[in-house]
């Protein structure tokens, strides 16, 4: 296959970036998405013979993208592709897109994850630590529930303990809050509240919870969430906007108490 790639290049989130172009040859249909930039990054280091990046030379040098387990577990292969978030395939990361969902001839768009609240940091590389600090408002137990207990002494219904799992399958890729016209990270921690809501020790603080972490991800810039279901759409793991219910229910609850 060959192939024509509009590549977002930026030096850093307070410089200008642009779109370069370049041209990939000879690529297998069977060849994963990374591997192909993998490829294009080769090429690019070979045909200017190891010299280092230069911004101020048409953004000379390889290509910076982020990925680490290339399994589709641990998220950071985050790129939006052709104007979908992973590519065109659905409930995958972009480690696990293909080439053979793409045409011989075909231009490819790559950007990363548009929003305020993940700056770039080069190319397509983007910082995404407001999540963790969403997560570090709330996103645990901590109260003591005591050693471990046997597997069967805290009884949890089924259907709860399938749905907090369902929750808790989120990587926290930032998919939602990319493909989300107001950046809205409402999925990503209404997945975080609910995997815990529904199991019984992460009850106790249930309330304080879902305060904590709806403040810190306004605090930090996201938007919100107005229903157009495009985070689920695009979500690799398929975490259903019914998560986002419980979170305003959990939410709502809490300020009623208070």
């Amino acid at each position: 296959m060959n192939l024509t790639l509009k590549v977002w290049r930026q030096k850093d989130a307070k410089t200008p970036g642009a779109f370069e172009t370049y041209k990939v040859e000879g690529i297998s249909p069977d060849t994963s998405f990374l591997e192909m930039l993998d490829i294009l990054n080769n090429k690019l280091i070979h045909e200017d013979g190891g010299a280092p990046v230069d911004f101020n030379k048409g953004c000379r040098g390889p290509v910076a993208f982020d990925h680490d387990c290339r399994e589709g577990i641990c998220g950071m292969c985050s790129l939006f592709i052709n104007g979908e978030a992973h590519g065109p395939d659905s409930e995958i990361t972009t480690c696990q897109l293909h080439m053979r969902k793409f045409k011989d001839g075909d231009t490819i768009t790559i950007e990363p994850w548009r929003s305020a609240a993940f700056p770039v940091i080069r190319d397509l590389v983007v910082e995404r630590q407001a999540f963790d600090k969403i997560l570090q408002a709330g996103g645990f137990v901590s109260v003591n529930t005591g050693g471990v207990p046997d597997a069967n002494a805290i009884p949890i219904p089924r259907d709860d303990a399938e749905e907090s799992m369902d929750a808790a399958a989120c990587i926290g890729c930032g998919a939602c809050v990319a493909t989300c016209k107001n950046g809205s990270a409402m999925l990503f921690v209404a997945a975080r509240v609910s995997s815990l809501a529904k199991l019984p020790q992460g009850r106790v603080e249930g309330a304080r919870r879902a305060k904590a972490m709806v403040a810190r991800m306004d605090e930090l810039g996201f938007g919100n969430c107005t229903n157009t279901q495009a985070c689920q759409m695009e979500c690799p793991k398929g975490i259903s906007i019914a998560h986002i219910a419980r979170l305003n229910r959990e939410f709502l609850s809490a300020k009623f108490r208070d």
